[in-house]
C-alpha cells in the first residue's frame, strides 16, 4: 500500500489547519537542513492543549505569540513527545507565557536535565570520549569539544516541574480518550498519542513518512541495542493500532495514511543498511567512524556527524548483539567490529 497524504501542503507559519475534529496542525521553521517541525493544537473543552514546542528562536516565539493571541481560550496543557530541542526547547517559555502544565514521560524530562547539566554520562564531554573510542579523528573531535554543549545553547532554560505520563495512560482531551504510547530508540521514552475515536496517531519522530528518524547510542549506555528498541517499538505501534486508515501526524513531513506499509518500509531500510555494514566488515575490522562513508554517502557537517556517529554505533551494536559481528579493541583503544570467522565461512 502506498502512503496517502490528505493534505498536499502544510499550513503557513502562524496558521493552523484542522486535520481532524479539534486537532489542528501547526508548522514552525527550523534552522537546520531539516527545516521544519510539525506541532499540534488540540481543542480541550473551553481551552487548548499544545503538543511540542518548536525550536527556541525569536522567529518561533513571534509565531507562537500570534497563535496564542488568536485562541479563544486558555492553554491548559503542554504535552511534549521527547526532549530534543525542536520539541522541548521552548517549553519553559511557553509555560511562562500560558500558565499551562507540562506533561511528558520521566525518561524525557530527566534526560533533558542530564544532557543540559552534562551529568550521568550525558553531554558533550562524554560524547567526545565515546566518539574517540569509536575511531573519530582528532580534528573532528576537536570541533565537538570546541563547541561545548550544543544542547544548552539550543535549549536556553528547562522547566523544573512536570506532570508525569506513563505508557498506556489515558488522557481525557475534549471528552475523548487519548492513549499514551511510549517508544524507544530515538529517545529514551518517546511519547506518541493515539485517539481511537478520531482515528489519529500523533507519532512524533517515531514514525515519519519520508525519512527514518535518527537512532543513536548514548555515551551513558554504550552497549545499547537502540536499533532493536526502535524496530520493536514500531512493531508495538502497529500491533496497538493495526489500521491503515489511522491518520498519522508526524513531526516532520506531511500527515499520512498507510501506517503498516510505512513500518514495513522502515524495517526494510534498516535491514538493507545492516547488510551493507555486515559485508563491509567481512575482511577487516572497522570502527564506527570508518563506516561513515559507507552509511552516509555525502559530506557531513559537525551537526550531521554527531547523528551519523550515533547511528553507525547503533547499527554496529545491533550486528554484534545478533551475532553477525564481533567486537574487539585495538592497541589504540579504538573499538572495531568484524565478521566472526565461523560466520564468514558460512557465507
Amino acid at each position: 500500500m502506498l502512503l496517502r497524504y490528505p493534505q498536499a501542503q502544510p499550513p503557513a507559519a502562524g496558521e493552523r489547519s484542522e486535520v481532524a475534529p479539534g486537532v489542528f496542525w501547526l508548522r514552525m521553521p527550523l534552522p537546520f537542513q531539516l527545516d521544519h517541525v510539525n506541532l499540534w493544537l488540540l481543542r480541550d473543552g473551553d481551552g487548548w492543549s499544545i503538543v511540542d514546542t518548536g525550536f527556541p528562536d525569536d522567529t518561533t516565539r513571534a509565531i507562537w505569540r500570534r497563535i496564542i493571541a488568536d485562541l479563544d481560550g486558555p492553554v491548559r496543557r503542554l504535552i511534549v513527545t521527547h526532549f530534543h530541542p525542536d520539541h522541548f526547547g521552548l517549553a519553559a517559555w511557553l509555560l511562562e507565557e500560558t500558565g499551562a502544565v507540562l506533561c511528558m514521560t520521566s525518561g524525557e524530562f530527566l534526560t533533558a536535565h542530564a544532557v543540559w547539566h552534562e551529568t550521568g554520562g550525558h553531554g558533550s564531554s562524554f560524547m567526545v570520549e565515546q566518539f574517540r573510542r569509536h575511531g573519530l579523528d582528532e580534528a573532528r573531535l576537536g570541533q565537538f569539544a570546541g563547541r561545548g554543549s550544543g544542547y544548552r545553547k539550543a535549549v536556553p532554560a528547562l522547566p523544573e516541574h512536570y506532570h508525569r505520563l506513563f505508557a498506556n495512560q489515558r488522557l481525557a482531551i475534549d471528552g475523548r480518550a487519548w492513549r499514551a504510547l511510549v517508544g524507544h530508540g530515538h529517545a529514551p521514552e518517546h511519547l506518541a498519542l493515539y485517539c481511537a475515536e478520531l482515528g489519529v496517531l500523533i507519532s512524533g519522530d517515531m514514525l515519519l513518512p519520508k525519512i527514518s528518524t535518527n537512532i543513536s547510542v548514548f555515551a551513558a549506555t554504550p552497549d545499547a541495542d537502540a536499533l532493536a528498541w526502535y524496530l520493536d517499538s514500531l512493531d508495538d505501534l502497529e500491533r496497538e493500532i493495526a489500521d491503515d486508515e489511522t491518520l498519522v501526524l508526524p513531526s516532520h513531513g506531511l500527515p499520512f495514511y498507510g501506517m503498516a506499509a510505512r513500518v514495513r518500509a522502515l524495517h526494510t531500510h534498516h535491514v538493507e543498511r545492516l547488510g551493507v555494514l555486515d559485508a563491509y566488515c567481512q575482511n577487516a575490522p572497522q570502527s564506527a567512524a570508518g563506516v561513515l562513508d559507507v552509511l552516509f554517502q555525502q559530506a557531513l557537517d559537525v551537526h550531521q556527524t554527531m547523528f551519523a556517529m550515533g547511528e553507525a554505533i547503533a547499527h554496529l551494536n545491533h550486528l554484534e548483539q545478533t551475532g553477525r559481528l564481533s567486537r574487539s579493541v585495538d592497541a589504540d583503544g579504538v573499538i572495531r567490529f568484524q565478521r566472526p570467522r565461523e560466520h564468514a565461512a558460512a557465507h
